[in-house]
């Protein structure tokens, strides 16, 4: 081994021998990393040279119909599918929540049921089943009424339109996935916090609403950001029931045009700028139900790039 009385640049000194001298600890060399690395590199820019220069692919299409109005109004109608029926799967979610954890055994027995159902069977098959499905079912006309008066009495399919089947759909099946996770953000809380709250005199809402909630959604935030990022994709599955959002719009395009892969392309730009404002949100909620249970926050974004511009965080 190479001795020196300092260590060389690079290297990690190490305590003096009985000699006197300092041994100098040469790092580890892992040459795979680096082969790995270059080997990645290569693809990769093989396959970015291969789609930039394909003559086959016309780039200016892109552009063109990225902020075309037909686009944005497919923009507009992904987004009113995905907040609508997130916002109304979390209250029914939390609902559900209640019922399972609940002592009576027919709401928890309900409770698991909606659950068992929706969760075991595909998406696709509940949005066609609410668009077709509930035809054979509910009667042809359907009557309003209030103290023996008809307020409103008009057809079912007029009631049941596209949009409103592909926000029950997405809704419902929504509830059952967000009702497994508020069960487990409740279950996280310690029950002697529950307990505590007993014997200072709070009811079981109260107890419910003003304690075991605000620490649960700690748990709760993370796995709920992930289901909207979900939700923003899973909107392209109504296109089966004729729904026209982004992806439909796109694809009537491309179907007259025949320029599907620059469509598809303006479609998966629009559904990655989403899901990115999607996970900026997401971090930011975590970051605030994070305060009271870590000393340190971790920094923005804006506080990480003032520190690497030698500003002041």
């Amino acid at each position: 081994m190479t001795t020196a009385n300092t260590a060389g640049a690079g290297t990690t000194p190490a305590p003096a021998g009985a000699d006197g001298q300092v041994e100098e600890v040469v790092p580890a060399r892992h040459p795979g990393r680096w082969i790995g690395a270059v080997v990645v590199v290569v693809v990769l820019a093989a396959f970015g040279y291969k789609l930039v220069t394909l003559p086959t692919i016309n780039y200016p299409t892109i552009t063109h119909y990225l902020f075309a109005k037909t686009i944005l109004s497919g923009v507009a109608t992904t987004l009113e599918l995905a907040i609508l029926s997130q916002v109304i799967g979390t209250a029914l979610g939390g609902l559900l929540a209640v019922m399972r954890l609940s002592s009576n055994p027919v709401l928890s027995a309900v409770s698991w049921l909606y659950i068992w159902f929706f969760r075991g069977t595909p998406l696709t098959v509940q949005i066609l089943f609410w668009f077709n499905g509930m035809l054979y079912i509910l009667p042809r006309t359907i009557t309003l009424g209030v103290f023996g008066l008809d307020v409103y009495t008009g057809f079912t399919r007029d009631i049941l339109t596209l949009f409103v089947a592909a926000v029950l759909a997405l809704a419902l099946n929504e509830a059952a996935y967000m009702a497994e996770i508020v069960r487990a953000g409740i279950l996280s809380v310690d029950h002697g916090q529950t307990e505590a709250a007993q014997a200072l005199g709070m009811r079981a809402g109260t107890t419910m609403r003003r304690i075991v909630l605000p620490q649960a959604m700690r748990v709760v935030i993370p796995p709920t950001g992930n289901e909207f990022i979900s939700m923003l994709k899973n909107t392209s599955l109504v296109v089966v029931i004729g729904q026209v959002e982004l992806l439909g719009r796109a694809a009537g395009i491309y179907s007259s045009s025949g320029a599907v892969f620059e469509l598809l392309t303006t479609a998966s730009l629009w559904y990655l700028a989403m899901t990115s404002v999607a996970y900026v949100g997401q971090y930011y909620l975590e970051r605030r139900f994070a305060r009271g249970s870590v000393r340190n926050l971790p920094p923005t974004p804006l506080q990480r790039l003032r520190t690497l511009t030698g500003g002041a965080p």
